[in-house]
């Protein structure tokens, strides 16, 4: 645990170090693409937080070859060299899609062709496990096309839901932690040298997030563009596959008491085809949606729009950090969720408490579409935004009006002047002095600052 946790740290610092210097480099590269319609941020933006990643991929990399225990691993399997491989080729074709811009098909094939490298050195998936059938070997072929399917499919999840700041890094940190405990159980709990790689590249991932964090936190200073999420997405698709594909199931010798305990007992065999799912439950859906909503629409998969989960919270009535946070809690909880249920399946309180938190979580999303009446007599006592409005304008007396208002000579020509100097709320000029991410957008009402007239 020493040598994964090192290894951890090491990937984080090396990418948090570098993310500094790769901002830097963004922007003289020209690496800040103009805001477009779907985007949430209200000023153009760094890109290539992915090169960071990589280094801190790279570096974690390096570290744990060179450890005592964690070392075994490049000794006795060629997936940490497979994951490189693929891994540089994603991240390259991130880099120019984040500078130049590449077409979504060809972006699609490159991602194929990634894919296609892992397998080529090894990291495929062997067999499946299979409830009631047991273990079912499937040829080369179906191998092959199986680990591409579920490789491409977790990169455009990740790339999906890389919409607000830190989402994606926090929902790829939150599925590695899950992830990493499954595959340190079966790997230190089974003593299963197979479930070695999946470890690493679980730690690694953890690192390269960890260490992305800070910068990319609301209001993020660098965003971590296609050659970051799509390079997370395939390192978490790769312990995927090295966990689901590689470990033989009965090398962990289950079958032993009654029948009752045997089913339970074979819970963790079968959960290698749940929790790849389940780590990425919350991606995968909005992907499904998202091509299902632009088909429904008459629309290419591949078009991007402002209809995403993320998106969805935001026109609920959230604020963007806690949209981020409402995104966290689910993920954990679906993928903690399923780890839980793998080592303990017979507990009888484990349904209960994520029934429990499912509730919870259900309150917190649907909060802003319940406003709460306030007396009269608690409307001081408050906040503003739950004020009844209406009764204090009709209590406000009438004798407040201000020179010049009503009634007043000039107040017409007054107002039509106020009116045409203010710039529209959702102008660049009275969003000038704002920065971050925050979503734009009908449910926003930004008030209108007036420059004061230092002369006067």
């Amino acid at each position: 645990m020493r040598e994964y946790l090192l290894t951890l740290c090491v990937a984080a610092a090396v990418t948090y170090l570098l993310t500094g210097p790769v901002r830097k480099f963004a922007i003289a590269w020209g690496a800040m693409p103009a805001i477009r319609a779907r985007d949430v941020h209200r000023e153009p933006t760094p890109r290539l937080g992915g090169i960071a990643m990589f280094g801190g991929l790279c570096a974690g990399l390096l570290v744990a070859s060179q450890l005592t225990n964690v070392g075994e691993v490049f000794r006795i399997s060629d997936e940490p060299r497979a994951l490189l491989s693929g891994a540089g080729l994603i991240w390259l074709i991130g880099v120019l899609d984040d500078k130049y811009g590449v077409d979504a098909l060809i972006k699609l094939g490159l991602q194929m062709i990634a894919a296609g490298v892992m397998v080529l050195q090894g990291l495929t998936i062997l067999w499946l496990p299979v409830p009631t059938v047991g273990l079912v070997a499937v040829t080369p072929l179906q191998g092959t096309l199986l680990t591409v399917a579920l490789v491409v499919i977790t990169i455009n999840a990740v790339n999906f839901v890389d919409g607000l700041d830190g989402l994606a890094a926090g929902m790829v940190c939150i599925a590695a932690a899950a992830f990493f405990l499954y595959a340190y159980r079966i790997w230190y709990g089974y003593g299963i040298e197979a479930a070695a790689p999946a470890t690493l590249f679980a730690a690694v991932l953890m690192g390269m997030c960890l260490g992305f964090l800070p910068h990319n936190l609301h209001p993020a200073r660098i965003f971590m563009g296609d050659s970051g999420s799509m390079l997370l997405g395939l390192v978490l698709a790769a312990g995927a596959v090295s966990v689901t594909g590689q470990v033989d199931p009965d090398a962990m010798r289950l079958f032993s008491g009654s029948i009752r305990n045997a089913v339970f007992e074979m819970v963790p065999v079968y959960m290698p085809l749940l929790l790849p799912l389940t780590i990425i439950a919350v991606p995968f859906a909005d992907l499904v949606l998202a091509i299902v909503r632009r088909t429904w629409n008459g629309h290419s998969p591949f078009s991007a729009d402002r209809g995403h989960l993320h998106h969805r919270l935001l026109e609920i009535g959230h604020s963007q950090s806690r949209a981020v946070l409402i995104m966290y809690f689910w993920s954990a909880l679906i993928a903690f969720g399923a780890v839980a249920y793998s080592v303990q399946s017979a507990n009888a309180v484990l349904v209960p408490v994520v029934m429990l938190l499912s509730a919870i979580g259900l309150v917190v999303l649907l909060l802003p579409r319940f406003t709460p009446r306030v007396p009269p007599w608690a409307q001081r006592l408050v906040p503003p935004r739950y004020r009844d409005r209406v009764g204090a304008r009709a209590q406000a007396p009438e004798d407040r009006r201000a020179p010049g208002t009503e009634g007043e000579p000039g107040a017409e020509t007054a107002s039509a002047t106020a009116s045409q100097d203010a710039p529209p709320p959702s102008s660049p000029a009275s969003l000038s002095g704002l920065n971050g991410a925050t979503a734009v957008g009908d449910r926003h009402r930004f008030a209108v600052r007036r420059k004061i007239d230092s002369r006067s």
